[in-house]
């Protein structure tokens, strides 16, 4: 029989299947058949002649029998015999040596750890999908092999210029020597020249300071980054001066969203809405000069109840008003760390199911799989990039790296 002819249902045995189980099984044996039959033809082309054929005598290698080996597939678990070489050459495409689990499957286990379930829940669901049995071993095995690729991913080339980066950080709870400790992952995401967000890396460190930014700033340039116009970041400590060190042009832009809620965090309730009203006027103000005056006017009404608020906005004026340089259209996406507060609040949805992290590494995989999910979905420029993009070009001139 030809090979190809094992890939040909013929009606008849189509006829005779009365039940779930017998097409199931003539399906599982056409498998295996097929399986078997493309790795008969592999070790074929790898000895370079036929079985029984005489001109492989003397050829330096042979067929050796068959191994036997159980690969887990989308059909159940399926026994195969797979051809051997008396040299051990014989490397089989169709199912590679020490693999015993259909990309298929690997691939779906892979999908639902990203999705944030838990181990138990996928492995209920590979043996009530596809019949089989991968235990809590295998999965982390799986999955460990996304860790090559973030090891990849970390180490990728960048763009030359960035028009924006926002950054902040996520916490998790991590084990370490026996203990459970918050550490919090920082993510940085850029905007490039044609308008789209992408997430340029991901460091995890259990304290922040200005030695542990430049290490960061100086990941990114030691991959290709020489310029970034606009940082906006959470006042995270030591991140201007490090900003400044590695990035002397870069005007940095703190969250005003964060200010303000920094601001009110102790206001009492039954004063915080005028609080918040009256410090509307302060952020939301047309120009610089008008912000000013509305927060002199903001620190007579407040100061002697909440100075604290109103020293904080004079100590970080020019970060915070860094903004009001720059056309509304650009304010807009500057103004606040909306768009990695967004991407935090969608990886907290992915890895809500893992209130511990046996290691670090388990949650940089967690993580990483969780922002290649979002990016897909990141496929439309910021609004109104068109508009922004001339704005920038405009203000920075060559340093955007754009032909005008």
């Amino acid at each position: 029989m030809e090979d190809n002819e094992l890939f040909k249902i013929p009606e008849e045995a189509l006829r005779k299947i009365k039940s779930q189980k017998e097409f199931d099984d003539y399906f599982h044996e056409l498998y295996k058949q097929g399986i078997e039959a493309m790795l008969k033809a592999e070790i074929k082309e790898h000895l370079g002649y036929p079985k029984h054929d005489s001109s492989g005598k003397n050829s330096g290698n042979s067929r050796n029998g068959f191994s036997n080996k159980t690969l887990k597939t989308n059909l159940g678990e399926i026994p195969l015999d797979i051809p051997r070489d008396r040299n051990a050459t014989f490397d089989p495409v169709i199912v590679p040596k020490y693999q015993r689990m259909s990309a298929k499957i690997e691939q779906a286990i892979v999908t639902m750890y990203s999705r944030g379930m838990t181990v138990r829940d996928i492995e209920e669901t590979i043996r009530e999908m596809y019949g089989v049995e991968v235990s809590e071993g295998s999965i982390s095995n799986i999955t460990n092999a996304v860790l090559e690729n973030v090891k990849e991913w970390q180490q990728r080339p960048l763009d030359s210029v960035y028009f924006v980066v926002w950054m902040d950080g996520i916490v998790f709870k991590t084990r370490q020597n026996g203990k459970v400790l918050a550490k919090t992952v920082y993510l940085m995401i850029g905007l490039r020249e044609d308008g789209h967000k992408q997430v340029l890396g991901m460091w995890i460190n259990e304290t922040e300071s200005a030695s542990f930014w430049l290490n960061v700033l100086t990941d990114i340039k030691a991959r290709g980054v020489r310029d970034i116009l606009i940082a906006c970041t959470d006042n995270l400590s030591g991140i201007q001066q490090a900003i400044k060190a590695a990035f002397p042009q870069t005007i940095t832009q703190l969250c005003v969203v964060h200010q303000i809620r920094n601001s009110s965090r102790y206001v009492v309730w039954k004063e915080r809405k005028q609080f918040l009203a009256d410090l509307k006027s302060v952020y939301a103000a047309i120009n610089k000069e008008m912000a000013y005056d509305a927060l002199e006017e903001f620190a007579r009404k407040w100061g002697a109840k909440y100075g604290y608020a109103i020293k904080s906005w004079q100590n970080n004026w020019e970060e915070l008003t860094a903004n009001f340089d720059f056309p509304v259209e650009i304010r807009k996406i500057i103004y606040t760390t909306n768009a990695i507060e967004s991407l935090n609040s969608t990886i907290r949805k992915y890895t809500k199911t893992k209130t511990v992290f046996p290691d670090d590494q388990s949650a940089q995989k967690a993580v990483y799989l969780a922002i290649a999910n979002v990016e897909k979905k990141w496929t439309m420029p910021v609004p109104d990039w068109g508009v922004i993009i001339n704005q920038l070009m405009i203000k920075f001139g060559d340093r955007c790296g754009v032909t005008q």
